[in-house]
């Protein structure tokens, strides 16, 4: 990473830590909720289903202001969670929260067309057979929806790496604090003689992407390969 000036690798680090925790802590989120959009019947699904989805219609800068709104020291939220010690308004934590719900719809939706791709009768001869509807759950359900599960995480992963709008209204754009990858970008255009960096971390960015998108590809064949031949 020698070619990478200290800025630049630190928009890389930062990029890559908010984006592993947006996937890792929405994803259990992420399962419930596609279980209940997939087999779940109840008063306001549909309206359920909209705001869940919310995020891929609304302009990102909305979001992030919303999120402001909620969680800064000045809301009611927000200054509960203070009390506590939780922090997420300019803050990288605050950067991960915008990131996770910014890719949560695309978690969610890979996971239900997975969930809705499974047969119920799978499940319901193994709850004849005396299982638990939890053991059910982790020997038939989740094995059958596990390609779906990587691929929504690998690809919310992927659009966590590349959230600007939500991420900048609601963490600023602070180097070494909340300065993400597309935020760097933005912060070095804006600097005459500085295309050179913008540049190189656009290559990274493409280089994520397109790893994320074959990677996820990859995994899903031969998750689905495997659990088709047992």
């Amino acid at each position: 990473m020698d070619w990478l000036s200290p800025q630049e690798w630190s928009a890389v680090a930062l990029s890559l830590r908010v984006a592993f925790w947006a996937t890792l802590c929405s994803l259990p989120f992420a399962l419930l909720t596609a279980h209940l959009l997939a087999r779940g019947s109840f008063p306001g699904k549909q309206l359920f289903n909209g705001i869940v989805h919310l995020p891929l219609i609304l302009p990102p800068v909305v979001t992030g202001y919303l999120l402001l709104l909620t969680f800064s020291i000045q809301a009611p939220v927000g200054y509960a969670l203070s009390q506590i010690g939780i922090v997420f308004a300019f803050r990288w934590t605050g950067a991960a929260l915008a990131a996770a719900i910014m890719a949560f719809p695309l978690m969610v939706r890979a996971i239900r067309l997975s969930i809705e791709a499974v047969d119920p009768k799978l499940e319901e001869a193994a709850a004849t057979l005396g299982a638990s509807r939890m053991w059910v759950y982790l020997t038939v359900t989740l094995p059958l929806i596990l390609p779906g599960v990587l691929a929504g995480s690998i690809l919310a992963f992927a659009k966590a790496i590349g959230e600007f709008g939500a991420t900048i209204t609601f963490v600023s754009n602070i180097p070494g604090q909340t300065q993400t990858l597309p935020s760097a970008v933005y912060a070095f255009l804006q600097v005459p003689g500085a295309e050179g960096s913008a540049f190189r971390l656009v290559v990274i960015s493409i280089v994520i992407a397109m790893g994320a998108l074959l990677l996820s590809e990859i995994l899903s064949r031969r998750v689905a390969a495997r659990i088709g031949a047992s």
